[in-house]
């Protein structure tokens, strides 16, 4: 589905990405571990277009998307929440909504984009009840629900999600985690950026452990959680008691 060819992207001199491969395959759920500055949200910003490539290539369904425009990738199908929200806080709950279906209005109709709106708050029941609120009033939870649900007007194939429980208390990022398997469960394909690894592996098929722009480690997810080595850099091994 997507395939990431040894690819390198840089701000300026630094170098973010160095010649990273990755492979997302239809219906899985891929979580990218790493500390700060690893390059984790870099990657997901090179898959849409925000921070191009300097070298290698992105490919899509067998396609090269590596020089298109972020408008371009999302009509391909490729949505991106991105770190910390973003929602449009001057506007309402329904008029975020209404531009995440943006790129469809025209082919679509309304009547679609209704549809779909109303799967957003099948997932999401409280933005139904805050759908005339200005989005900058809502809770960092309902802020993160609005920005998914933004991405899902696009209709996504595969939905990027970066640092989706950053900031949330642990309800909520439960509650999160639940509707990225329950996305998965709907068609939607997920790669993952998460700083709570152990939470990331729990849902997740697969896994990729980034370090200053490098992949160091890949695998199934459970073969990661259980790897010491892993588990002493990103899990806080737990001391076992009798």
């Amino acid at each position: 589905m997507l395939e990431l060819r040894d690819v390198s992207t840089s701000y300026g001199h630094i170098r973010a990405l160095d010649g990273v491969s990755l492979k997302v395959e239809e219906g899985e759920i891929i979580c990218l571990i790493g500390t700060n500055g690893a390059g984790k949200t870099t990657l997901l910003n090179t898959i849409s277009g925000v921070a191009p490539a300097a070298s290698g290539e992105v490919m899509w369904r067998g396609q090269s998307i590596t020089r298109h425009s972020p408008e371009q990738i999302v009509r391909l199908g490729i949505s991106h929440i991105p770190e910390r929200r973003q929602v449009f806080g001057s506007l309402s709950v329904l008029d975020n909504l209404r531009l995440g279906a943006y790129s469809r209005a025209r082919h679509d109709g309304q009547a679609a984009i209704r549809q779909d709106m109303q799967y957003v708050f099948s997932l999401f029941p409280v933005l139904e009840n805050r759908i005339g609120q200005l989005a900058g009033t809502l809770s960092g939870g309902e802020q993160q629900m609005l920005a998914v649900g933004r991405g899902l007007m696009a209709r996504p194939k595969l939905m990027l999600l970066d640092e989706p429980s950053l900031g949330l208390a642990p309800l909520l990022v439960q509650e999160i985690f639940r509707i990225i398997v329950e996305l998965r469960r709907d068609g939607t394909t997920v790669l993952l950026v998460e700083q709570n690894a152990r939470a990331a592996l729990r849902v997740a098929d697969r896994g990729y452990v980034l370090e200053t722009g490098h992949v160091v480690m890949h695998g199934a997810a459970a073969e990661l959680a259980a790897d010491e080595q892993l588990q002493r850099a990103y899990l806080g091994k737990r001391n076992h008691r009798g």
